[in-house]
């Protein structure tokens, strides 16, 4: 029942399974150390967003997630990185196309809920929307300047 509540919000970035696709995903070591070198930080109470936007505007966001032992046990871990994953589903108009984000688990989620993780990125939703753009006119312009 409720992944049909969260299957439109989800809509062309999942596989059938629920999963995000390889795609929507950080998955190796030096794209994570990409991101880290050269983003952009916004900073909640429980989270650190890293946005990085590479050459590849085209394609869609992608997510990595980064949650240490400092969250909690591996119980703790794989729940705090599951909301992360749903919340990254549920705020996807904060996210333009060709952004990597690397969101870091600052501290444990304790009983935190979808709807509380939602909130809270969306509190945070006028800095992430002044970073992102920022970030955008930064690509443009570098993008501008190589065309010449």
């Amino acid at each position: 029942m409720a992944a049909s509540a969260i299957s439109p919000l989800t809509s062309g970035r999942t596989l059938s399974s629920g999963r995000l696709s390889a795609a929507s995903r950080l998955r190796k070591r030096s794209e994570f150390r990409a991101v880290q070198a050269q983003a952009s930080r916004v900073v909640t109470r429980h989270f650190v967003f890293l946005l990085h936007m590479p050459n590849a505007a085209q394609r869609s966001p992608r997510l990595g997630i980064t949650a240490s032992r400092k969250v909690g046990n591996a119980v703790a871990r794989n729940r705090a990185k599951r909301l992360v994953r749903e919340a990254f589903r549920a705020t996807r108009d904060l996210w333009q196309p060709g952004l990597d984000l690397v969101v870091i688990v600052r501290a444990s989620l304790g009983e935190m809920k979808l709807l509380d993780v939602v909130s809270q990125w969306r509190s945070a939703e006028p800095a992430l929307r002044r970073t992102v753009s920022s970030i955008a006119r930064a690509h443009s312009i570098a993008n501008a300047q190589g065309a010449r």
